[in-house]
């Protein structure tokens, strides 16, 4: 069911969605989020080995392993946490501006600390799980709000009006 114009359903009102002549604009924020066949299974599937190599690297720098071998669970990390960014953005690239897109992109923007402050390495870790926690059990209407349309959206309208 596609929201009405001023609903608070996602993307912006009104716009064409991927109809011929929508553009760019409608192609990266389109009236209702695109899917894939077994979409669910896909983000399972990729959730799962990301926690379990995140796990691993995680455990490797408390243990102090060396980071050659830990270089696996590394490219195994990144290339899961892109593929299930890939997955949101395929969506509609309005979940960057989400409450759990910004979540995503501040946990980036730690990681991308650890490089930096190397010797802080755990503790950058650590509030990267933290904040994926909260983030992942925050209400939706925290995890829903657009900070572009400063309103919560949602895929679809709300029945109760």
């Amino acid at each position: 069911m596609r929201p009405s114009p001023g609903s608070a359903g996602y993307g912006s009102p009104g716009r064409g969605g991927l109809l011929p002549g929508g553009g760019w604009r409608a192609w990266l924020d389109p009236d209702m989020p695109r899917r894939l066949p077994h979409e669910r299974a896909w983000n399972v599937a990729f959730r799962t080995l990301h926690l379990m190599a995140f796990g691993a690297l995680l455990g490797g720098h408390v243990w102090a392993v060396s980071p050659e071998r830990l270089v696996p669970a590394l490219w195994l990390t990144v290339a899961t946490g892109a593929l299930l960014m890939g997955l949101e953005l395929w969506k509609s690239v309005q979940w960057l501006f989400l409450g759990k897109g910004l979540a995503v992109l501040a946990k980036l923007g730690l990681l991308l600390c650890v490089p930096l402050f190397w010797e802080a390495r755990v503790p950058l870790l650590l509030v990267v799980v933290a904040l994926s926690s909260v983030a992942a059990h925050m209400p939706a209407r925290y995890r829903n709000y657009s900070v572009l349309q400063r309103r919560v959206v949602t895929a679809e309208p709300d029945p109760g009006g």
